[in-house]
């Protein structure tokens, strides 16, 4: 397979695990890298022995030798750059959340044509876990779908010493806090592990901001994001999806994803622990006795959520196929992202016709 010539924008944390993956992904070579601060991008091409290096986007996308684009940026920003590179014939591989709303979305769906865009927030659904819970729920074995559950709460730790990223809890910069930072895992995991069935059509939730008392070396100063969100969303068929996600806050760390049916349910960890086990248990009610527990997957993992969403895209583009989470299905996440900070911001539920997934 000829490698896809990748340009890679934004030289930031999450590029560098982007460039690491590329590195072992056979598919792609990354060519060229972009950046605004001149030592950041100096030390990142010299590191990863890249000779184009560009200090703006515009010259990195007029690259003739550059096939797609991995933009590594804020959402605040990135929807004009990817709607540039997609008018100019690149692929697009796009950090997470999709965009500050659904109309950027449809921006760059009007933008695509033949084109291939990805989403990264696909991370979680590449591990085996995640396989298994899929291939569970599609045999029925479950039965019909009562509550599908997301929890990731995390403990308040001391301030890092550094200060904190201000597109981390900001609506302008980043699209949102948690929600947008976290919440878009949850909902791309959830909805991948139930194959993207669920209609969503009421979404009620809150959101709170950062503590006063915790809010140094948390949160930036300005912020005006969310550190903490609920949301409660009914779908069709009598099918309710809940989601609570948090950092910094006053309680010991909970997470569990779990899919509940009227014949069985599957607890989850979406994201391997200390153990690095992301197990997958399936429990069952038979009539003649009481809960029934299996477990179908255990540890270890392996370490592919920074390597598969690259690798993925690289085989999409040359095969001409949609990417593991494609724009229409980063659309319907963002559709539900959108619904539950207008939930909040208002106190109302708030209704949505949810994106249909070729």
């Amino acid at each position: 397979m000829k490698p896809v010539k990748t340009g890679i924008i934004g030289c930031g944390v999450i590029a560098q695990h982007h460039l690491r993956s590329a590195r072992e992904a056979p598919g792609l070579e990354v060519v060229a890298v972009a950046d605004r601060d001149p030592e950041t991008l100096r030390r990142t091409a010299e590191e990863f022995e890249i000779k184009k290096r560009y200090e703006d986007a515009g010259p990195l996308i007029d690259d003739p030798d550059v096939d797609a684009v991995v933009l590594a940026l804020p959402a605040g920003i990135r929807c004009a750059i990817a709607v540039q590179a997609l008018k100019a014939g690149k692929h697009v591989l796009l950090e997470k959340p999709t965009a500050c709303s659904v109309a950027e979305v449809d921006q760059l769906l009007k933008a695509r044509g033949e084109l291939t865009v990805g989403v990264c927030s696909s991370r979680f659904t590449f591990l085996d876990s995640a396989r298994v819970a899929r291939e569970t729920v599609a045999s029925g074995v479950l039965g019909p779908l009562r509550v599908v559950r997301a929890r990731g709460l995390l403990a308040a730790k001391g301030p890092s010493g550094k200060p904190p990223p201000p597109w981390r809890l900001s609506h302008k910069l980043n699209g949102g806090g948690i929600m947008a930072n976290w919440g878009c895992y949850d909902l791309n995991y959830l909805l991948e592990v139930t194959g993207w069935q669920l209609r969503p059509r009421t979404v009620l939730a809150q959101a709170w901001q950062t503590p006063a008392h915790l809010a140094p070396g948390r949160a930036a100063e300005g912020s005006d994001a969310e550190n903490h969100v609920a949301a409660l969303i009914r779908c069709d068929d009598g099918i309710v999806l809940s989601l609570e996600r948090g950092e910094f806050l006053s309680l010991q760390s909970d997470t569990a994803w779990q899919i509940t049916g009227e014949r069985g349910s599957l607890r989850l960890q979406m994201v391997p622990g200390q153990s690095e086990a992301a197990p997958v248990i399936n429990d069952v009610a038979p009539a003649d006795y009481g809960v029934v527990s299996k477990t179908l997957v255990e540890g270890p993992v392996e370490d592919v959520n920074h390597l598969m969403p690259i690798r993925d895209f690289a085989e999409a583009v040359s095969e001409g196929r949609p990417p593991r989470t494609s724009l229409e299905k980063g659309r319907l996440i963002q559709q539900l992202t959108d619904a539950i900070y207008e939930s909040a911001r208002t106190g109302d539920a708030v209704k949505i016709d949810p994106t249909p997934i070729p």
